[in-house]
């Protein structure tokens, strides 16, 4: 595993950083924290930079790379890039759900509102294809919205569609939990080892 991109992802997202721990095979766990580690890169961009106009021309930067990515045309030298580029081909992770993700953080930019599955339920759907294959894009959807509701200051909302994100989840394979573990966490701000002993209880249990 690169320890700069697992140190990176675990900065900029310490829920799913732990979430990943979760992950026996050390292979699929380094493809697993390549994808994170892109996302935190488009998560940055609108503290690195102090106008829109800026934000837009770097997230068009990243929307080009994908496109050689996904074209077989991995850029040299960048370290997010060329870990993920392997994954996007093993995985056969969708160009599309890239372009949403890309197109709601620009959204994010110009102060709409969140598009939360471009957001959280392509992305989480990647993750479970890392670890898992195709065919469960199904059923990790409201899990996925239920991590977005959270995250989004929606609790209540999120409580309320969790009992339907479990139903889904009983056909997802064990393999692929870590992917979605992240939905357990109810709290943004709990203490870390709290958030460590709710994820490894969810992973038992096979429920969020």
């Amino acid at each position: 595993m690169n320890s700069d991109l697992d140190d990176r992802v675990r900065e900029a997202d310490i829920d799913r950083w732990l979430a990943s721990r979760l992950v026996v095979d050390p292979e699929a766990r380094a493809q697993l924290i390549a994808l994170y580690a892109f996302e935190a890169e488009l998560a940055a961009i609108p503290t690195r930079v102090s106008q829109p106009l800026l934000a837009e021309m770097r997230f068009t930067w990243w929307r080009d790379q994908l496109g050689d990515l996904f074209a077989g045309r991995p850029r040299k030298g960048h370290p997010v890039l060329e870990a993920l580029a392997p994954v996007i081909a093993r995985a056969e992770l969708r160009k599309d759900a890239f372009d949403d993700l890309i197109e709601a953080h620009i959204g994010r930019v110009r102060r709409e509102p969140h598009d939360l599955d471009a957001l959280f339920v392509g992305p989480m759907q990647a993750a479970v294809r890392i670890l898992a294959g195709s065919g469960h894009d199904d059923a990790v959807v409201d899990a996925a919205r239920v991590r977005g509701l959270v995250l989004t200051g929606k609790r209540d909302e999120a409580t309320a569609l969790r009992p339907t994100a479990n139903r889904a989840l009983r056909t997802l394979p064990p393999a692929a939990f870590p992917a979605v573990a992240v939905a357990s966490l109810r709290d943004p701000d709990a203490p870390e080892p709290l958030k460590r002993l709710r994820l490894i209880a969810a992973s038992v249990r096979g429920q969020i």
